[in-house]
């Protein structure tokens, strides 16, 4: 786990493979994605070195409810008690009415290079016994709850990654945490730098490229991205690259 303080009230935490991110505004803290299930005491802890204790946590915010952002939701909630937001849709899928996720079959094909076979390695290490997690308490709410958490969020809608999948803003400070809608790098990508997941991650490969596109009207000048690292927003990189 690593932590990174990118803006006053924004800290980007790296942990297996995968962003989550703590917004404060001092007397509480708005948890943004929650990683693998293997990282979720990690995720307690890092709550308590930004300076605060698990019941300051008021909401956790999710973008999409992969296994790689919902894996330390289930002890938060059964801890803290907080509330879990997310898209309408998404609900849906964080309850696991449906599953809209990367299929078995094409995880086996990862491992015909060395880059896939590290990162299947990693996935199962960081799901095993996880597998059938889901997150029956979440639910969807509308934007002044959103605007009165720690910090002031706004939910941005990005379908495609997943049908209800939303990244959200914080204006106050301009920072757009993208989920994986947009990312700035990961295991299976030979590159760093703005652009989307391989397609096989993507429930609809047009709509996470229109949505990545909407992104580009937000007020924002930081990107903070699923997978990657952080980074400075320019919305002309975002409209050259999905513009076509």
């Amino acid at each position: 786990m690593k932590i990174d303080q990118i803006s006053d009230s924004v800290y980007v935490v790296a942990g297996t493979n995968v962003n989550w991110a703590l917004v404060t505004d001092g007397s509480g803290v708005t948890v943004i994605d929650a990683g693998y299930p293997a990282d979720a005491a990690d995720l307690r802890d890092s709550v308590r070195q930004i300076g605060h204790q698990l019941s300051d946590i008021a909401a956790v915010l999710l973008t999409h409810a992969h296994l790689d952002h919902i894996g330390g939701i289930p002890a938060l909630v059964e801890q803290v008690g907080m509330p879990v937001y997310t898209g309408p849709e998404e609900v849906r899928h964080a309850k696991r009415e449906y599953l809209q996720q990367i299929t078995p079959v094409e995880m086996v094909k990862r491992l015909g290079s060395a880059r896939g076979r590290r990162w299947v390695t990693h996935t199962v290490r960081a799901c095993f016994g996880h597998i059938n997690m889901s997150v029956p308490s979440a639910t969807t709410t509308d934007a002044a709850t959103l605007a009165a958490l720690p910090g002031g969020l706004v939910a941005v809608p990005t379908p495609g990654h997943t049908d209800g999948h939303t990244a959200y803003l914080l204006p106050s400070e301009g920072v757009l945490f993208s989920g994986d809608t947009l990312v700035t790098g990961h295991p299976l990508l030979p590159t760093t730098g703005l652009q989307l997941l391989p397609g096989f991650f993507n429930h609809n490969e047009s709509g996470t490229r229109a949505s990545a596109l909407l992104l580009a009207d937000q007020p924002a000048k930081i990107l903070v991205p699923g997978h990657g690292l952080p980074a400075t927003f320019d919305p002309e990189e975002v409209r050259r690259a999905f513009e076509s």
